[in-house]
Formats: C-alpha cells, sequence, structure tokens
C-alpha cells in the first residue's frame, strides 16, 4: 500500500497572527510574520531547493542549497533562516543562484557513491531529486582526493547500522531525535571532514523509538532497518521516508511499534 505524501514546507509554520506581504520572483505573497522565506513561496506551491531543511524541526542553515537573492542586501542569504519583511523583494531563481547551488550540489554529489540504480532508495531519494532539480549531470572533481566512498559501515549499534558513504551530514536525523522525541538518541561525532553520527545517551530504554525518529529524516539511504527492511510497517516506513535524504542511510532493527 502506498503512503500518502505530504508536502514539506521545509521550516515549521509561524503562529504569529499578523500578516506580512512581500513580493518573491514578481509575485505578492502574504504569510504569517515570523514564516521564513523557504516556506512563503511554498504556501504558494513553488518550492526551493532544500537538503536539510524539513518542517518538523527548526531551521538549521547548513547545506547552502536554498540561498535566495533580496533586494538591497548583499550576498545570498539561506532561505530557510531568513524571515520574511514586509516590502521584501525576492528572488529564487537566478541564473546566479542556479549556478551556486549546481555548484554545492556537484560537492555532494563528488563524495557520494554513484550507484543510484543498484541503491534500496533509487526513485525515492531527496539526494537524488534535488540533484536533478538543479540540473546537475556530472561532476568535474574526480574521486581521487580524500573522501568518504570506501568508510566501513559501522554496526556497533544494535538498533542501526550507519554507512557514511552514504550520509551527507546534513543532521536532520540528530535534530529530529533532540526536537521531535527530546531524548538525543543520536549525535555529530568529530569535527569537519570527520564528522559522523553516532549513538546518543548510553543505556536510553527508549532508544530504538527515538532513533526511529532519526531514522525517518534520512533522505541519503544512509539509514535502514536490520532485519526488516522493506517490511516495516506503515507509520515506520513513513518515519522513515521523511527524515534521511535517501531514506535508508541508517538501518534499523525493530518490529515497527510506535512504543
Amino acid at each position: 500500500m502506498s503512503l500518502i505524501q505530504e508536502t514539506d514546507f521545509g521550516t515549521p509554520k509561524s503562529k504569529s497572527e499578523a500578516m506580512v506581504t512581500l513580493t518573491i520572483d514578481g509575485n505578492q505573497i502574504t504569510v504569517p510574520e515570523g514564516t521564513s522565506i523557504m516556506r512563503a513561496p511554498m504556501e504558494a506551491g513553488t518550492q526551493i531547493p532544500k537538503l536539510c531543511a524539513t518542517d518538523m524541526v527548526d531551521a538549521f542553515g547548513s547545506c547552502r542549497l536554498c540561498l535566495v537573492e533580496i533586494a538591497g542586501r548583499p550576498g545570498t542569504p539561506a532561505s530557510c533562516t531568513t524571515p520574511v519583511a514586509a516590502g521584501m523583494v525576492v528572488s529564487t531563481q537566478t541564473e546566479r543562484l542556479k549556478q551556486v547551488r549546481k555548484g554545492v550540489m556537484e560537492l555532494y554529489i563528488s563524495d557520494h557513491p554513484l550507484d543510484c540504480l543498484t541503491c534500496a532508495a533509487n526513485g525515492d531519494c531527496e539526494l537524488q531529486d534535488v540533484a536533478g532539480e538543479v540540473g546537475l549531470r556530472d561532476v568535474r572533481y574526480g574521486y581521487q582526493g580524500l573522501n568518504h566512498l570506501v568508510s566501513a559501515k559501522d554496526e556497533s549499534n544494535p538498533y542501526f547500522t550507519y554507512d557514511p558513504s552514504k550520509c551527507i551530514v546534513c543532521s536532520r536525523c540528530v535534530r529530529a531525535c533532540d526536537e521531535v522525541q527530546g531524548t538525543f538518541a543520536l549525535s555529530m561525532e568529530g569535527r569537519g571532514f570527520a564528522t559522523q553520527v553516532r549513538a546518543g545517551q548510553a543505556g536510553n530504554d527508549h532508544r530504538q523509538k527515538h532513533e526511529r525518529a532519526g531514522e525517518r529524516e534520512c533522505h541519503a539511504e544512509e539509514q535502514q532497518d536490520r532485519q526488516i527492511v522493506g517490511q516495516v510497517n506503515q507509520w515506520v516506513s513513513r518515519m522513515c521516508e521523511q527524515v534521511c535524504v535517501g531514506f535508508r542511510t541508517m538501518h534499523f532493527e525493530g518490529q515497527g511499534s510506535r512504543e
């Protein structure tokens, strides 16, 4: 049975009752004060490319794909962390932005296995979708330098296997465990190029439940169930699909219970 595909607005909905009108790509849009520039056009059905953002957790601004141009302001701020303002004029699809996004995506793919045809997430992978959205067709950098492509899977945790070659370190899984479940079942370890996802608090009786919240946010085929891949129940499948870029970067073990 297929699952209902829900719209991801990128950032949480503002609770403000005050309204703000701005112009995005030539169209006037009125949204609640405090709404992010990313969410504002989504209210009208226009999506800005993103990888680290999702409306179930707070904006993080790490992937640098959702950059926009704002009239009268220098640079290209991240739309997920920039709130709307009255009279603001925003451009989301200029040639400059297209080139920047394509370059950023090229860097991600340069350190990612090119195994889409045999990958379990093929056809249902956010990383794959965004690469196509920004027009990336090849990678110029080669694979001779330092990368994670030959990194060994970490199977030390009883609940999941972590594949660093598929992870883009967006931290959505970690933030979901923190902000949605509140138990810090996953965390980031290391710095810079060596950063990886690791299990959080040791001895947490509810770890399996909360790590599944992290699996829901994985979008680069980094997280996956060890024993029941393809057989988890509807609730767990929905959780997994919405968190990781490709869904199965981290493989989980369990029975698919909400408890």
